[in-house]
């Protein structure tokens, strides 16, 4: 993994990873700064970088009805202050070709989800912002077909990519994590994500609402580290039964301090055993 490209992961110890964390949507303005500012504070004694995560708009909704955000301009403006306030990295997803210029204007990272990433013209536009950029890896690909999405930024003038994991469909209704991806998307001299969260969503419920398993939150973020993810993507929420989008999956806030510490200690041991 080369990280020499990406300002805000130079300080990545070798037996550390990087995380991404925050709520699935700006929900309002006040919340995400608490939610960084408490991240924040758990990584620093951790000594773990942390990119704050926040969409500004949700496009994929099951409902027409479904909460989609408080306002473009306004919630990317949100994701700003935290970065200003508190000297954190962001990241956002973008949904269109167009989107890219302009959330790239407020975020570090420019997040592309994972049905969209073999969308060409979203890829090309989000390289050529000079951003770094997030994949997520489609439910219906392979670890090794990725490489194609990676080619599409760098050779539109961007080398600072970065694949997450998210899982595979499983049926309808189900995802599945092949940790086998992690070295299958490592090949290609990028940091390597597991979205945790996401990974234990069940989608397609009769509701409109994706359910999830929050429970296991832990067990996958542990499997993770000890694969080797260079990075843990985890959407998180001081209530998540009360969170406006993917509340069913996400991680409560005040059980990150202890899962973070357990995978630090795992990714220690991982290292120390690999020396």
């Amino acid at each position: 993994m080369d990280i020499s490209k990406f300002d805000f992961l130079k300080g990545l110890r070798h037996d550390r990873f990087f995380l991404l964390a925050g709520p699935c949507v700006i929900e309002d303005e006040s919340s995400p700064l608490f939610i960084a500012e408490t991240l924040k504070n758990i990584c620093t004694k951790l000594d773990i970088p942390l990119i704050f995560k926040g969409s500004y708009r949700k496009a994929n909704r099951s409902r027409l009805d479904s909460f989609t955000g408080i306002g473009d301009l306004k919630a990317l403006k949100v994701l700003e202050k935290v970065k200003q306030e508190l000297g954190i990295p962001v990241v956002t997803d973008i949904h269109s070709a167009s989107e890219a210029p302009m959330a790239a204007d407020y975020v570090d990272v420019l997040q592309i989800p994972a049905f969209l990433c073999r969308q060409t013209d979203l890829l090309v536009a989000a390289a050529k912002t000079g951003k770094a950029v997030n994949i997520k890896k489609g439910q219906f690909l392979s670890g090794e077909a990725m490489g194609f999405a990676v080619e599409k930024v760098r050779q539109s003038g961007n080398d600072k990519v970065m694949l997450t994991e998210r899982g595979s469909m499983f049926g309808y209704q189900d995802l599945v994590v092949d940790y086998r991806n992690i070295t299958a998307m490592q090949q290609f001299n990028v940091p390597v994500i597991l979205d945790v969260t996401h990974s234990l969503q069940q989608p397609n419920q009769t509701s409109g609402i994706t359910g999830g398993k929050p429970e296991l939150i832990g067990l996958i973020a542990k499997a993770g580290i000890a694969a080797g993810a260079d990075g843990i993507f985890m959407e998180v929420h001081p209530e998540p039964k009360k969170a406006k989008s993917d509340g069913a999956n996400m991680l409560r806030l005040d059980l990150a301090s202890s899962l973070l510490q357990q995978l630090v200690r795992i990714r220690e041991a991982v290292t120390a055993s690999s020396h």
